[in-house]
């Protein structure tokens, strides 16, 4: 009986409220209809008023809404790069009276059912997010228009927020009368929209990484970005996510799934790439996947990124894709920011970093929209330099082919890696253990004795692998039932499951990043910067080689015209070559080997793989790790000693350089020192040592951790030395007794470890007495006098130790 009455009333309101609107409101009355840009959202710029119009239609409508930063901050270390990719959220356009709400919808919570109360249940359950709130300054006959001059001209990257997360400046703020719309990237087609504007942020107390690379400081003007994109129409069909399969991916939880299963569900992320004639066989394609690689890559790395880049091609002619998988360069006159293409950006910063591949993907099913890969460039330049200090090439000529060669190649395999994480794959960091069957490993170039010549022939790998062709079938093969259709659900499923069944019987294993990254993980066979089956055995190979590269090392390395102070940025890598693989060795010690098997997998029907590594082996390991702890392996020989010398006039050492205690001449104790931590840290990673401690108490047969430090004991403490050999070991020991005390006085040692250290420490403690007894030498006293004044049973900021400089990435 009500309801008459409510529905005149909502009229009644509705007509006041488009009453409230002009037709043609006073705000753009200088507007001509000629003006408007028509597109996905109609876009209208005053340029007398730097006033900004969105034409919105189709209300209710959702959309992917994408943010980026088209230029950067030039810090590596903030993080704030050209190209960078922010959020993707999808969203949608509301009204209600004279506002224009524009609301962030939650995907990570769904009902996918036809049951519509069902999927309102879940909408009604979890909050979404308005995003902005613009005023309807014209009314239309299907559409509204909107100012979004404030919201084109907000922080909508967050850079205030993040230099002041990273201690980078304070109270960072948006200038308006320093903010504009930038016509030059602002424009509308058929199935997105682009708004850039420069903004300034205006602030105080600029960090060192800012005053680095910003001309004035306090001013930070960058240019920021906001795409409106079309969803892809209905005809993508999602991939399920298997363990093994190798891609990142979409994850939801849905809560219109039966309650024994799984409420969490995955779709891999993958491009879109359908055959005109489906199935199996070989076919032209509807629309290819196209990389475009920046133009302003200098030659030869440009060459060299588009023959890695084009690598992928072998995985999709195989499937049968014709010319479905291409790169060419991106035209001059071409936006790389906008979502219609998939880029390869070459990016500068004022020191090395990282390499992305980034994506923007369909939250609702985890199709890849765009691609965009950002390429470091300085990364070529460690390369050569790493080249430079292990092959000496300079002494007889000034060629340095053999260097470009190994740059070159590297570059290759660095644009295949990232753009393999755009196709939708992940890290497989136990590639590196069979051969070169995979790019989305991280490879260290292999570098081999000639005589007593340090060479590198086949420095890195050539193509993509086999475990990337298998992966590449998992995300993009079609598979035909027998009616020649395409199979979907269940039978899909059990076709990929049958691919990933077909990689292990290969011996194709995969690995990713949370075993892998961590110093502490457990997995045998995944590292970062590792080659060979045996982690161990390539160590020692390691140490050869550099051994060979340490006493060739000296004029052959420099070029005529450099100053002999450069010789310290060149020696750094050469002396800590060691590093990567010394860390995957580690690995062995209280180490597992394990997969991602399912219940019912061959090999995992009954029970998982999980076996502890051979004992033996990790009594290896333990030895040749401790190696690296001796007078002789981190002494520079008295050749290599003479050439040190401090910078030439107007240079400087930067963070590629050995920070030590000598002031401006070369620390011969700090470069060994930071060496020696470095394995100490590998081998007393309390990660590790719990493990052993747990293997050991299984097994008795494995080694202990009191094992460990009766070795650490007899093969680094227990020595006699003299000379710098007596300093440096002098230097050493101090490191083993701080981080044994480090163990015993943090909080997140369990006391199971702890009593381990304080028997180990016991031990120490009478050594030292007995040696005072015959000697009463100042140093022994003053490590006596640490040991006795540890507390178990307090907890203490941790004793500082050296770090090397930077290693990753190469």
């Amino acid at each position: 009986m009500q309801r008459p009455v409510f529905h005149f009333v909502l009229l009644a309101l509705i007509s006041l409220a488009c009453l409230s609107i002009n037709p043609l409101s006073a705000a753009t009355t200088s507007l001509k209809s000629d003006q408007l840009q028509p597109g996905f959202f109609g876009l209208l710029l005053d340029r007398s008023s730097g006033k900004l119009y969105l034409q919105v239609s189709n209300l209710d409508a959702e959309f992917i809404y994408q943010t980026s930063l088209p230029n950067g901050l030039g810090s590596n270390d903030v993080g704030l790069d050209r190209g960078q990719l922010s959020d993707t959220r999808l969203v949608k356009f509301e009204r209600f009276g004279n506002k224009l709400l524009l609301r962030q919808l939650p995907t990570r919570y769904r009902a996918h059912t036809n049951n519509m109360m069902e999927v309102a249940s879940i909408e009604e359950a979890f909050a979404s997010s308005v995003l902005w709130g613009f005023e309807i300054v014209e009314q239309g006959t299907n559409s509204v228009l909107v100012d979004a001059t404030e919201f084109a001209l907000q922080d909508i990257h967050g850079v205030g927020r993040i230099l002041q997360q990273q201690q980078q400046g304070k109270g960072y703020k948006v200038d308006p009368a320093r903010s504009a719309v930038d016509p030059s990237r602002t424009a509308s087609f058929p199935d997105n929209t682009e708004i850039q504007s420069l903004i300034t942020l205006v602030g105080s107390e600029p960090g060192q990484y800012v005053r680095d690379t910003v001309p004035e400081p306090t001013a930070i003007s960058l240019k920021m970005r906001h795409s409106f994109v079309r969803l892809p129409d209905d005809g993508y069909q999602p991939r399920a996510y298997l363990p093994k399969s190798g891609y990142w991916t979409t994850q939801f939880m849905d809560y219109a799934q039966p309650i024994n299963e799984p409420i969490t569900q995955r779709y891999i992320g993958r491009h879109r790439l359908q055959k005109v004639n489906p199935g199996p066989g070989k076919s032209p394609v509807r629309e290819p996947i196209v990389y475009y690689l920046d133009p302003g890559v200098p030659e030869p790395v440009r060459s060299a990124l588009l023959d890695g880049a084009r690598w992928w091609q072998a995985a999709f002619d195989e499937l049968g894709f014709e010319n479905g998988y291409q790169v060419k360069m991106l035209p001059a006159d071409a936006d790389p920011m906008d979502v219609r293409y998939n880029v390869i950006q070459w990016v500068h910063r004022a020191t090395r970093g990282w390499s992305y591949g980034s994506s923007v993907a369909d939250p609702r099913t985890g199709e890849i929209i765009k691609g965009h890969v950002t390429l470091g460039s300085l990364r070529v330049r460690q390369d050569y330099l790493l080249a430079q200090g292990m092959m000496a090439p300079f002494a007889e000529s000034e060629d340095d082919s053999a260097l470009m060669a190994l740059a070159l190649a590297r570059i290759r395999q660095l644009s295949a890696h990232e753009v393999g994480h755009t196709l939708g794959l992940l890290h497989n960091f136990a590639a590196s253990t069979y051969g070169r069957e995979s790019v989305m490993d991280y490879p260290h170039p292999v570098f081999e004795l000639d005589g007593d010549r340090v060479v590198a022939p086949n420095a890195y790998g050539v193509g993509i692998g086999e475990w990337d062709k298998a992966a590449i079938a998992y995300g993009y093969q079609e598979f035909a039932a027998d009616s020649g259709a395409l199979m979907r659900g269940e039978a899909e499923v059990n076709a990929l499951e049958a691919l990933l069944v077909a990689t292990d019987n290969r011996g194709l294993v995969y690995i990713n990043d949370q075993d892998a990254r961590s110093p502490g993980s457990p997995h045998v066979r995944a590292s970062l910067w590792d080659n060979g089956a045996d982690p161990v055995a390539e160590l020692a190979r390691m140490y050869q080689v550099r051994r060979q590269a340490l006493l060739r090392f000296g004029a052959a390395n420099l070029k005529v015209g450099s100053p002999w102070s450069d010789l310290e940025e060149i020696l750094v890598p050469v002396f800590y070559s060691h590093r990567y693989q010394l860390t995957a060795a580690a690995k062995a010690i209280g180490g597992w080997d394990y997969d991602y098997a399912r219940k019912g997998d061959p090999g995992a029907i009954d029970q998982p793989k999980l076996v502890a590594v051979d004992a033996t082996q990790q009594r290896l390991a333990m030895q040749t790790i401790l190696e690296s702890l001796t007078p002789s392996f981190l002494t520079l020989p008295a050749s290599v000693r003479g050439l040190m010398v401090p910078k030439a006039a107007e240079y400087a050492r930067s963070r590629e350089s050995i920070s030590g205690q000598t002031g401006v001449s070369f620390d011969f104790v700090a470069l060994a020192s930071k060496s020696a931590q470095h394995s100490l840290a590998m081998l007393l990673h309390p990660e590790r040592l719990m493990r052993l401690q747990q293997q050991h108490a299984i097994n008795p047969s494995m080694p202990s951790v009191s094992e460990l430090g009766q070795e650490i004991h007899r093969r680094v403490i227990n020595l006699s030395t003299s000379g710098l050999d007596a300093t440096v070991h002098e230097s050493v020991v101090d490191l083993v007794y701080t981080n044994y005390l480090n163990l015993l006085h943090s909080a997140d040692v369990p006391v199971t470890l702890k009593s381990a250290l304080i028997s180990i420490i016991d031990n120490e403690i009478k050594y030292l007495k007995a040696k005072l007894k015959r000697n009463n030498d100042p140093v022994l006293r003053y490590q006596l006098a640490r040991l006795e004044a540890a507390d178990p049973a307090s907890t203490r900021p941790s004793l500082a130790v050296p770090t090397m400089p930077p290693g990753s990435p190469i």
